[in-house]
């Protein structure tokens, strides 16, 4: 396959970055080194997403800002590509990953080996199938076999390790112990786990209080963790050629409410701006209609009244509507079975030629 520059640049700085973390994570010096590997290793995918979308012709570059589009966005679309395939639990993985390092590099997290191994292991494989997939290449032809993690004691079952994890939380909080900063590491490193099977998950300081008076008070880690419970791995091969996959099972549901005093179980705060992020524009542009014409076919589709697609931003008097991913899926695979001539008929906007259009409810010009 024929690299475009671009996209060359980009996936030698994604190499160049998952070998620093593969020396790290392999180093007998132990100061530093989760903190390197996860930054390393973050960076490294951020620079192959990357590159495989600028190898297809995807939008890398904020229109407003002028600047390369982030990690979670990177994410969003390689999910969006058909090229790419990024599956949903492999942009968990993804995104847990850039939470563990989010913690690491803001402030700090508490991560077992086991943990650490299952995560850039798993990252491993996935960035040898990304490699193959959109480049056509094997991660063996780039990279000695010695480069990469490899433990004596590689994890077979992650629910026991989870288990463990939270006994060690439960000790570190018991009353005499003066370890509750070590305790609400190893928190903050099971929340960041959630995003394996919650895109939208992004545990704040309020999470790790609430699950800290969980734990206090006796709680079980299905009651205090349900998302986890959604979480599984399968671990295939031995030696250097082991593969680890993160897998999702069907778990305890997650209620959300608002009140601050409800168990640690039943809240997880949810960033909406971070969930609703697409404008109208963005919307029509990824669905690759006209803005009048995506209009025609949320209107059919009912997105604007979907909770889960859609929701209204109230900034003073400005009200501005967003949309999540969850449009975007309905509006693309309805496409494809979905006659866009009668739809366009049934809901066009009724502005006239050249009258524009907007989004706001009670607007005579719906867009």
């Amino acid at each position: 396959m024929k690299l475009k520059q671009e996209a060359r640049v980009l996936q030698r700085k994604a190499i160049a970055s998952l070998t620093v973390a593969m020396t790290a994570f392999n180093s007998p010096v132990d100061t530093g080194r989760a903190t390197q590997v996860l930054l390393h290793l973050q960076h490294a995918f951020e620079m192959l997403l990357k590159a495989a979308l600028v190898q297809h012709r995807a939008r890398v570059f904020d229109a407003e800002l002028g600047r390369s589009i982030g990690f979670e966005a990177c994410v969003r679309q390689a999910e969006q590509q058909p090229e790419i395939r990024l599956s949903a639990s492999n942009a968990g993985l993804l995104r847990a990953i850039d939470a563990l390092r989010d913690d690491e590099q803001h402030w700090f997290n508490e991560i077992s080996e086991q943990l650490l191994y299952l995560h850039v292991r798993a990252g491993v494989t996935l960035f040898d199938r990304l490699l193959t997939t959109v480049f056509n290449e094997r991660l063996a032809d780039l990279l000695p076999t010695r480069v990469l993690p490899i433990s004596a004691d590689p994890p077979q079952d992650l629910t026991a390790l989870l288990d463990e994890e939270f006994s060690q939380i439960a000790k570190l909080l018991a009353p005499g112990r003066r370890a509750r900063h070590e305790a609400r590491a190893r928190i903050r490193t099971l929340l960041a786990l959630e995003a394996h099977t919650q895109p939208d998950s992004h545990p704040s300081r309020n999470d790790v209080d609430r699950v800290e008076r969980g734990i206090r008070t006796g709680a079980s880690r299905s009651a205090v963790f349900p998302r986890l419970e959604d979480l599984a791995t399968t671990v295939e091969g031995t030696g250097v050629n082991v593969t680890v996959h993160f897998t999702k099972k069907a778990g305890a549901p997650v209620y959300y409410v608002s009140d601050e005093s409800a168990p640690a179980a039943a809240i997880r705060e949810v960033d909406l701006q971070r969930k609703f992020y697409m404008s109208s524009a963005d919307l029509a542009h990824r669905t690759r209609l006209s803005g009048p014409r995506a209009v025609a076919l949320r209107r059919h589709l009912g997105v604007d009244a979907d909770p889960g697609a859609c929701h209204q931003f109230v900034f003073g008097s400005q009200r501005i509507m967003r949309f999540s991913d969850n449009a975007l899926r309905r509006m693309t695979e309805s496409l494809s079975n979905l006659d866009m001539t009668s739809i366009w008929q049934a809901h066009r906007p009724r502005g006239g030629v050249g009258s524009g259009y907007c989004d706001q409810p009670g607007c005579a010009r719906l867009g």
